[in-house]
């Protein structure tokens, strides 16, 4: 079962449709008693970073999913990747989940050659591959993905990056570490490619509770 954090900040209707395409039986719960019952979780998020962590406080989920994330699958969608790092500057700074190292700063609407830059980055744009061999992207090869953002992250730690987008800067598209996940990028408006991504996350899923059971 993947639990979907609702905490009034996630685009839950076009997730819900992606999930159930894909048969994926899932629950959209801000309770945390319903959430540890999961077996990976997904947060999703569109707004700002600072009311996002005001909500997850508010309804008591940032211990838990700090928590969750030590020992079960954790994915973040969007604003919900962006979350998962250490703090962002969107407004004035603010702490994230610090589950990921690292930033999330505005775009200067520049590029290297000083030519401008549109903000937000939006739309279609393709993705590099850093990490290939990378669970979440079993099965799949360089493709287009859709993005709405004006913020992205900034790390220190290169291992984290499993993709990038070209958009000024290698922009951080899909990171991870361990059992937590981040797309910049919505996978359930993707195409194809998000559809397989999303696939991927649940296999992951189910491969580790199957670990879990046997007590790997």
């Amino acid at each position: 079962m993947i639990g979907i954090v609702d905490y009034g900040m996630g685009n839950l209707y076009s997730l819900s449709q992606a999930l159930e395409r894909l048969d994926a039986p899932f629950l959209i719960s801000s309770q945390v008693t319903e959430l540890e019952k999961t077996d990976g979780l997904i947060l999703p998020g569109v707004g700002a970073f600072k009311d996002a962590m005001r909500a997850l406080t508010q309804q008591k989920l940032v211990s838990f999913l700090r928590a969750y994330a030590a020992n079960q699958p954790l994915l973040g969608i969007c604003l919900g990747m962006q979350l998962l790092f250490d703090e962002s500057e969107e407004g004035e700074l603010t702490a994230g989940l610090s589950l990921l190292p690292g930033r999330i700063v505005r775009f200067s609407g520049k590029q290297s050659d000083g030519k401008r830059l549109k903000v937000p980055h939006m739309g279609w744009n393709t993705l590099e591959f850093q990490q290939a061999d990378a669970p979440i992207l079993a099965g799949l090869k360089p493709d287009y993905a859709y993005f709405v953002h004006s913020y992205y992250a900034c790390t220190s730690v290169p291992e984290i990056l499993i993709a990038t987008a070209p958009y000024g800067i290698a922009v951080p598209a899909i990171v991870g570490r361990g059992l937590v996940y981040g797309t910049q990028f919505h996978p359930e408006k993707s195409s194809r490619f998000g559809e397989q991504l999303l696939k991927n996350y649940l296999d992951f899923v189910k491969e580790k509770k199957q670990r879990r059971e046997a007590g790997i």
